[in-house]
């Protein structure tokens, strides 16, 4: 029975649906399906793909987009347990660390012999008067922040039952080990390895004389709540998503997944992506 390779890509990025026939039909010639689901199926035809109902039938995902790409793919690929390839049309590409030119070696990556770099994952719960009002699974960071021309509130940071930072500021960041290269690290955030499993806590621009980043590790909850100064207002994001939000009671509260993102690695991984797209370019 052949693989099936459930292909998703940004449309909005230029070139994304070309580059996504030429790895369609690289992919048949080599004895892959190629599938697309949802959103994507409108370019089937195109494509010469098979659309499925599922991605739980297919066995590999691709990703052709930027690491924005794999934060929508990857929860997909996350909840049916499917290793994930990303292409990079982004800038960056921590994740999606396959550029381009390099798309002939897809099918040897596709392979039981291909090294995986399995993440950690967080689901995040928004608590309201003892209702859940959101929830959703993390693949890089939560961004708790104050609003537009806002003064600054103060947020509270807790892990387990312990409260850990209170701090007047413009927002904080928890962030997954993979989400450090993201946000955290533009806030002074390190640089943790993509294999740890804790939760990075960040503040942004703090008011206060003292700052560092935290590691916490993931056995415990971190619960982040906020206290409104003079009508200050704050909301709270996810993975770069649309800010909702976040009121004096709310209790945002991060666990760890029970679900893990599988990437395969190319070139020299997450160390080679480091060297490559943040030290080399200053030297």
């Amino acid at each position: 029975m052949q693989s099936r390779v459930l292909i998703g890509y940004n449309s909005s990025k230029e070139g994304s649906i070309e580059l996504s026939a030429e790895i369609s039909a690289l992919l048949r010639k080599n004895g892959f399906e190629p599938c697309v689901y949802g959103k994507n199926s409108m370019y089937a035809e195109k494509l010469g793909a098979v659309i499925v109902e599922t991605p739980g039938i297919c066995n590999y995902i691709i990703t052709v987009g930027g690491d924005g790409t794999i934060l929508k793919w990857g929860k997909i690929a996350a909840e049916f347990d499917l290793p994930l390839l990303g292409v990079n049309m982004g800038r960056l590409g921590f994740m999606a660390t396959l550029e381009p030119p390099e798309i002939n070696r897809i099918p040897e990556l596709l392979s039981d012999n291909s090294p995986v770099s399995r993440r950690m994952l967080l689901e995040c719960k928004v608590h309201r008067e003892d209702k859940v009002i959101f929830s959703e699974t993390v693949i890089n960071d939560v961004i708790v922040s104050r609003s537009s021309q806002s003064k600054l509130p103060e947020f509270i940071v807790s892990c387990g039952s312990a409260e850990v930072s209170r701090v007047r500021a413009d927002g904080v960041i928890l962030s997954t080990p993979t989400g450090s290269t993201a946000y955290s690290l533009s806030a002074g955030g390190p640089i943790l390895s993509p294999d740890l499993e804790c939760i990075e806590f960040t503040a942004l621009c703090p008011h206060t004389l003292f700052n560092r980043p935290m590691i916490f590790g993931s056995g415990q909850p971190v619960t982040v709540t906020v206290c409104h100064y003079q009508n200050s207002r704050s909301t709270f994001s996810v993975d770069g998503g649309k800010g909702i939000p976040f009121l004096n009671g709310d209790a945002l509260r991060l666990t760890r997944s029970k679900s893990v993102l599988s990437i395969i690695e190319t070139g020299g991984g997450f160390y080679g992506a480091v060297h490559n797209k943040l030290i080399t370019p200053i030297k």
